[in-house]
């Protein structure tokens, strides 16, 4: 998990530039936000000054997905993905990929393409405190793809989201000993329970 594993060329293992385009803008906007207006980011932890916290919301789980190498497959450019705000629905957002040398990152829609959600798991790391859900350590909770697991708390949830709709679309985490799964997701509520989310290969 040191600093060797760090990916060529980056500072961190988040060092990934990103461009939130405006595609489409079909309602009131509170923000005021424009077809054809662009967002940079430096990394997907640095989001713009004043950036809607609504649009933040949706997009969070896509930038970081995209940083450890997602791909959406149902996309002409697999490196991208459009979302819509949570508001209505009226603004579409574009998130795409920018390369070390400032172009927007290409990859083609696979020929083909069926969707193959993957096997998911949520493991229990480890508990330090009183969970009113009762998880304990060693605890496994199974899931396909993007299906909420029933009866799994909510708060938590939230927390592991990103990661789970990361791994759903082939990411990688070099901070990891498999590049498969994600250890340091921890519960909102007191830091109580330490997760493992893992994709079964």
């Amino acid at each position: 998990m040191g600093k060797d594993s760090i990916p060529s060329g980056r500072s961190s293992y988040h060092d990934v530039p990103l461009l939130i385009t405006v595609t489409k803008v079909v309602g009131r906007c509170y923000r005021g936000y424009k077809e054809g207006d662009q967002f940079r980011l430096s990394d997907f932890t640095h989001v713009p000054d004043d950036f809607c916290q609504g649009a933040g919301t949706v997009l969070f789980p896509v930038m970081y997905a995209l940083t450890f190498g997602a791909e959406f497959p149902f996309n002409d450019n697999t490196r991208s993905l459009r979302t819509f705000c949570p508001d209505g629905g009226a603004v579409e957002f574009l998130t795409e990929v920018i390369t070390p040398s400032g172009e927007v990152e290409f990859k083609p829609k696979p020929e083909n393409y069926k969707p193959n959600p993957k096997q998911l798991e949520l493991v229990v790391e480890e508990v330090t405190g009183h969970c009113v859900f009762g998880y304990k350590p060693g605890d496994v909770i199974k899931t396909t793809g993007l299906m909420l697991p029933g009866g799994f708390c909510g708060a938590a949830y939230n927390a592991i989201f990103p990661v789970l709709f990361a791994l759903n679309f082939g990411a990688t985490f070099p901070f990891s000993k498999d590049g498969v799964s994600n250890e340091r997701i921890t519960c909102p509520d007191g830091a109580k329970i330490r997760f493992k989310a893992r994709r079964v290969e």
